[in-house]
């Protein structure tokens, strides 16, 4: 799941688990058709790595259809029998879809991301026939559910509930017309991730006076071209640290405004596309509307409740932001006077100045110790530490040659691999994710993933990181550590982060809190010199980190507000300029800045629809799960295992509340993420 990346103030957004597009269509990951279907035929590539590739998708989709079309004269068998039979065609399915949406994210042949593209659009048409086939459904609801184990019972019970949110009991014109709009959808998300992909821009700095301010190894790397031009770029890289640290505001303002611009504006017609589209499909499946479809099978249960969830939480945030906010204009007034408020693009650069001047905390100081290759290694130690297991090298090929591939073993057993694409390239995913490669199915196969990110490091293993990108880093491995825990049941369902939505975030953000640990750091933060970050300077982290806590929370809700207001209505009276204006100037104090753009960037609109609240919900149930290792120490090896025991290693097996509960010895509640933002005071 994607921590959000360059959407907030933190160098962290994008799809991390790697959410597909068509995971939010009405379409149930779960078993297809009568009568076999006429099926669209595969375009093959002349480029041979495409064609290569294309070739084993369509073989294995030959193989699913295959076992799709079996049902329509299936014998009797055993439910045993029929549910590994779902099951296996649950690992086709899922395999396919999850190596598609890697390489149509970051392979570096464009012929072979286009390839990936029709491999997913081809398996999720068949995808739709599975979750409307009433042969599969009607052999489904014979089962004797008494006579099966506890996790085979709820299998039965999810799949049943998945199919009649699918429209398998709608009348077979209907379901033929959410066929087509399922499909129509994934299309439309797959050109809406693509401009967004592609659409990276540049700004050209007539000199190195404009980068004043910014760190000397930052400018060493952006030297001038021929025509004496320094090119920047809307990387991740090289547009936050302007964001940071440009004493230029005029740079930080130009460049702010194109950051916000990318991929519009193509992405406008588009999105207007994707919202008409599935308002259209909830309708058909009886919902007022997509936010209510897709947040029924959430923790969250209704768009209501998440309306009133973002309601409860900025009332909460809103007093200190507002003081936080006078404190950024009062120091944006010593450099202009005239200022009579903070613009989007000047928060970052005010926040840095004020941690410095009033904590004595300086961002170009602290990253020094945050080389990349520390870094990595730093989180595989702790990883190490903490669960008891060892990380080693996996001798693998690899999409690129930045590509590292790992696997991780427990009592000298492999237990899962993955791949670390960490650093950005032309034409690759943006942000920072985790992206599923292979589900681990007991006695089968062991789970594989991919981390994706876009952090320094490509060129010099020892290029520095901000202490956000840290934190990002870890973010991210959360999930990977969240997917090779759970990957040994017996169903591809409930096998890796299967659990609600909504709280696929919260292990994820619960391990952030290691890199503000002392003892944690001082394993790995190391400079040039060798020198160990000092326990003083950490402390003056801490005290600074809640300054801005609030700005960021309000900041977070306007976010989270447009993605559950662009789906809660019928989208054809809303203007999209108008609408986001109109959020962002209700739920965060910096306003909306005339002539940009932002939600044709925004790609959780399309991998996340109705429910980015879900970043601010996990975070409470986050900050409530680690209370429990702040009780008992941050490196204590028996919480950990306890923790890997009952949150991870579960998977989708049971209900998120019940894990918490399982975990804490009670329900999750409110307490301790209130008391963090109360910190801020």
């Amino acid at each position: 799941m994607a921590k959000t990346l360059a959407l907030t103030s933190k160098v962290t957004l994008g799809l991390s688990i790697t959410l597909m597009c068509v995971a939010v269509t009405a379409v149930a990951k779960t078993p297809i058709q009568a009568s076999a279907p006429t099926r669209p035929a595969w375009q093959m590539p002349e480029d041979p790595e495409a064609k290569t590739y294309l070739a084993k998708c369509e073989a294995e989709f030959k193989r699913l259809a295959g076992e799709l079309d079996s049902f329509a004269n299936l014998k009797p068998v055993s439910d045993l029998a029929l549910l590994d039979k779902l099951n296996n065609m649950d690992l086709i399915l899922d395999a396919q879809l999850s190596v598609a949406s890697l390489y149509s994210s970051v392979h570096p042949n464009e012929n072979v991301r286009t390839a990936a593209e029709q491999c997913e659009q081809h398996f999720v048409e068949i995808n739709t026939d599975i979750s409307l086939s009433r042969n599969i459904y009607d052999q489904v609801k014979r089962i004797d559910s008494q006579k099966l184990g506890p996790e085979d019972q709820r299998y039965v019970s999810h799949t049943l509930r998945d199919y009649h949110r699918s429209g398998v009991d709608k009348d077979q014109s209907t379901r033929e017309k959410i066929k087509q709009l399922s499909e129509e959808i994934n299309l439309i998300g797959q050109e809406f991730d693509k401009n967004y992909r592609e659409g990276g821009k540049t700004i050209e700095v007539a000199s190195v006076k404009e980068l004043n301010g910014l760190p000397k190894d930052y400018i060493e790397r952006h030297k001038p071209n021929a025509e004496g031009k320094i090119v920047l770029s809307t990387d991740t890289p090289d547009y936050m640290p302007v964001m940071q640290y440009a004493k230029n505001d005029a740079l930080r303002e130009r460049f702010y405004r194109v950051y916000r611009d990318m991929a519009y504006p193509q992405n406008k017609a588009v999105l207007e596309k994707l919202l008409a589209k599935r308002f259209e499909l909830a309708q058909l499946l009886g919902y007022s509307d997509f936010a209510t479809y897709i947040t029924e099978d959430k923790m969250i249960k209704s768009p209501q409740n998440a309306q009133e969830f973002i309601e409860k939480v900025s009332t909460i945030a809103t007093p200190r932001a507002e003081q936080e906010y006078q404190v950024l204009l009062k120091r944006l007034q010593k450099i202009n006077p005239r200022a009579t408020r903070v613009n989007d693009w000047q928060k970052m650069y005010l926040e840095q100045l004020i941690k410095k001047e009033k904590y004595q905390v300086d961002g170009q100081k602290i990253r020094q110790y945050f080389p990349y290759a520390k870094v990595q290694q730093g989180i595989f130690d702790l990883t190490q530490t903490m669960f008891g297991v060892s990380i080693r090298p996996w001798n693998t090929e690899t999409w690129h040659a930045s590509v590292k591939a790992f696997e991780i073993v427990d009592n000298n057993q492999v237990i899962g691999r993955f791949y670390l694409d960490m650093h950005p390239r032309d034409g690759k995913y943006k942000h920072a994710a985790q992206f599923g490669v292979q589900r681990g199915i007991k006695n089968l196969q062991v789970p594989t993933a991919a981390l994706v990110c876009n952090f320094p490091g490509g060129e010099d293993p020892n290029e520095l990181m901000e202490h956000d990108d840290v934190e990002t880093f870890l973010h991210e491995f959360g999930h990977l550590l969240h997917s090779m825990f759970s990957g040994n049941h017996e169903r591809a369902a409930f096998s890796g982060i299967e659990t609600e939505w909504d709280f696929v975030e919260a292990p994820s953000q619960m391990l952030e809190e290691w890199v503000w640990d002392a003892e944690t750091l001082a394993s790995f933060a190391r400079n040039q010199k060798g020198e160990v970050i000092p326990v003083a300077l950490v402390e003056k982290m801490r005290a600074a980190r809640y300054f801005g806590k609030a700005l960021w929370t309000k900041h977070q809700l306007f976010y989270a507000a447009t993605s559950l207001n662009l789906y809660n209505r019928n989208p054809a009276a809303i203007d999209l300029d108008q609408f986001t204006a109109q959020i962002q100037s209700k739920y965060s104090p910096f306003g909306y800045v005339d002539g940009t753009h932002f939600y044709a960037s925004f790609g959780h609109l399309n991998g996340y629809s109705a429910i980015y609240y879900t970043y601010m919900w996990s975070l409470v149930i986050a900050s409530d799960m680690f209370s429990e290792f702040e009780k008992n120490g941050l490196r204590n090896p028996a919480v950990a295992q306890r923790y890997r025991n009952t949150v991870l290693a579960p998977g989708g097996s049971k209900d998120a509340a019940d894990l918490v509960r399982d975990f804490l010895g009670r329900s999750y509640n409110f307490e301790a993420f209130a008391k963090n933002l109360e910190k801020a005071h």
